[in-house]
């Protein structure tokens, strides 16, 4: 009884309020309305713009040195410190040279032996002595021959002995065999001599030989450096035994002052790659080497050579470029991206990347109309460049693009745009 008796007070009131609201005369003040959403836009302008691809990247050692021993020893003494810089001819490690000196020192002996003999030989004493014994042969036939021609007018004229003719003729007749036996020793003392000075001589070689390479171990006993780069750890220490056949390096040696940097490029992009080299304008420009921690390397680089086939499984081909390395700063292993420019692309369309949306498959931009109403602009995208867009279709020159308050931006909505002002001007003003 009691909610009956008000309630058509309450409906006469309410409709008494409605009607009031209805009739409200023109230009009385209502409820506040909310402001337009404040945007920043850019107007979108054709320019010539240069695209870059980025690949995967890692630098390597390509001149990497493995430091041996060449003799066998005990190590005496390791002169450098791991992770160091050293330069070629640098000493690093000693070996026990004991043995070394002593097989140097037996060499010596043995070459002055053998020059001793090859002095004797130049002497050709024994060739000498055969010559003597020849000259006194032939003196004795001399006066054999003489004996004979003076005994023959004796013997015709009955003043000498037919016996001492016949006397005489046989000493002649000996001592000329005698003289040709000793022309024949003289022969063989000749050849003898020649023989002995040619061994001689040979032995001296021999010997020479043998000092030259005991002098060259009792060098490589001392080991040096072979190049100039960043030494690495030694794995052979003091008093450890070192081998000419170990299958283990006594340390590794990488020149830096180079890097070397290896990235896969796809077979359609290596077809046009070659084109540009061969093209008269030849974007042989350098390239950049983005570091894992998204910094730049401060040098440039150039691309060296290329691996001589593709990968079947991933149809990609190594490409291999170096870098300055003044500082040292890189070492092969680490990763990074190498940023190669691929084409110039002229009249391109570019947007900043964050005015681009993508939502369940469609990539869109908000623009804004002449009357500032904002409107969805569905677009193609192409590569990125920095940190702009290039948009392939959708936009048109003159279009203006908003870049920031997208989150507040409603389809239809009237905002306040302003002139989008990158960071960098921002920080200018």
């Amino acid at each position: 009884m009691k909610l009956s008796t008000h309630f058509p007070v309450v409906f006469a009131l309410s409709f008494l309020a409605f009607t009031g609201c209805q009739t409200k005369p023109a230009g009385a003040q209502g409820a506040p309305a909310f402001p337009p959403s404040a945007v920043s836009f850019i107007t979108v302008a054709a320019v010539d713009a240069p695209i870059y691809h980025d690949y995967a990247a890692q630098t390597f050692a390509r001149d990497l040195v493995e430091v041996r021993g060449r003799v066998d020893g005990y190590v005496e003494k390791r002169l450098f410190q791991v992770g160091t810089d050293v330069q070629a001819g640098q000493l690093l490690y000693v070996l026990d040279t004991r043995p070394y000196r002593a097989e140097v020192d037996k060499a010596k002996g043995e070459l002055a032996q053998s020059e001793a003999a090859r002095e004797f030989t130049k002497r050709q004493v024994l060739l000498l002595t055969a010559e003597a014994d020849l000259a006194q042969a032939q003196a004795n036939l001399v006066k054999a021959q003489q004996d004979v021609r003076r005994f023959e007018p004796l013997v015709k004229e009955k003043a000498a002995s037919q016996q001492d003719l016949d006397n005489a003729i046989a000493a002649r007749d000996a001592n000329l065999a005698n003289v040709k036996a000793k022309q024949a020793n003289v022969e063989q003392a000749r050849l003898t001599t020649k023989s002995q000075a040619d061994t001689a001589a040979a032995q001296v070689q021999s010997s020479q030989a043998t000092l030259r390479s005991a002098e060259l171990n009792l060098e490589y006993a001392s080991i040096v450096a072979p190049i100039s780069g960043r030494i690495g750890d030694s794995l052979v220490q003091i008093g450890g035994l070192v081998s000419r056949n170990s299958t283990q390096p006594l340390t590794t040696i990488i020149p830096l002052d180079t890097i070397w940097v290896r990235f896969q490029m796809s077979e359609s992009e290596y077809l046009g790659f070659q084109k540009r080299q061969a093209s008269p304008q030849n974007l042989k420009s350098p390239l950049e080497l983005v570091l894992a921690d998204n910094s730049t390397f401060p040098f440039e680089g150039h691309i060296q050579n290329t691996v001589n086939s593709v990968d079947a499984k991933t149809g990609t081909l190594e490409m291999q470029a170096t870098f300055p390395n003044p500082k040292r700063a890189l070492l092969p292993g680490q990763f990074g991206r190498v940023r190669m420019r691929a084409e110039d692309r002229p009249n391109a369309i570019l947007v900043p990347q964050r005015a681009v949306q993508e939502l369940q498959g469609m990539t869109s931009v908000f623009t804004l109309s002449a009357d500032n109403k904002v409107q969805v602009r569905s677009i193609v995208v192409g590569d990125r460049i920095g940190d702009k867009t290039v948009i392939l279709q959708g936009l048109k020159e003159g279009d203006r693009v908003i870049v920031e308050g997208v989150q507040k931006a409603r389809p239809g909505a009237v905002v306040a745009p302003e002139p989008y002002k990158a960071p960098a001007e921002k920080k200018g003003n």
